[in-house]
């Protein structure tokens, strides 16, 4: 019986070379037509493992790691504030291309947020350090503080309660430590509408307020309360 011999697959040589002429593993600096230069690990031509990338147009440097193509995992992002010389802007998490995780993100000197991120945004839990010495400690969404958080300001007095859009919006306290006393009510776009003030650790504050204070009366003040409450959240809704 003939013995029938198998035929030999092959391979159009192109696909070989198009193989070899991949950029994969680690590469010397590659230069986009831009200018953009990278420099670190590819495959299947494309940034892929660790490598650091400078635009030319800003001189902005990323250092960190890549995945098919795009910042993903831990990296830092760095502009120049003079010739070979860096200022961090953002140290963290990445995820396809955008701030994502846990990062800290510098906008000025000494104005800082450390905290969540997702998609780009400062998102979850986060403190934000503020110029003019303030800190705010607290959840966030969109950028914004919502939820529940505290605001320290530089005289050690603090708001502790409900955020929204930015502002103190819903059931919050604020301790006025320099004066002695805490005001515990409900706020609206960071103005305090309905609420009870009393004495807090006002034997020991530094600029106590002074009394007597003109006395007012309310024929029902729990009443009037619960009923100016009640409007208020009702417009946070």
């Amino acid at each position: 019986m003939p013995h029938l011999k198998e035929e030999r697959k092959t391979q159009p040589l192109w696909k070989e070379w198009d193989y070899k002429a991949q950029k994969k593993g680690v590469r010397h600096t590659v230069y986009s037509v831009n200018g953009d230069e990278y420099t670190g690990e590819w495959l299947d031509n494309k940034k892929d493992g660790k490598g650091t990338y400078k635009w030319k147009d800003n001189g902005a440097i990323f250092d960190g790691d890549w995945r098919k193509g795009k910042r993903h995992g831990f990296g830092t992002y760095s502009i120049p504030v003079a010739p070979g010389q860096y200022k961090k802007q953002y140290s963290g998490g990445w995820k396809n291309d955008m701030r994502h995780g846990y990062g800290t993100q510098f906008f000025k000197d000494d104005e800082y947020y450390e905290g969540e991120w997702y998609a780009d945004k400062r998102c979850g839990w986060g403190r934000m350090y503020f110029s003019d010495g303030s800190i705010y400690e607290g959840e966030w969404y969109d950028h914004q503080r919502n939820g529940q958080g505290m605001l320290r300001l530089p005289n050690e007095n603090r708001y502790e309660g409900s955020w929204k859009n930015d502002m103190k919006n819903g059931p919050g306290k604020f301790y006025y430590l320099d004066k002695g006393q805490l005001y515990e009510g409900t706020w609206l776009n960071d103005i305090p509408k309905c609420g009870e003030m009393i004495d807090f650790g006002r034997e020991g504050a530094p600029n106590p307020t002074q009394y007597p204070l003109h006395e007012i009366k309310l024929k029902d003040p729990e009443e009037v309360l619960a009923e100016a409450e009640e409007r208020f959240m009702q417009e946070l809704d």
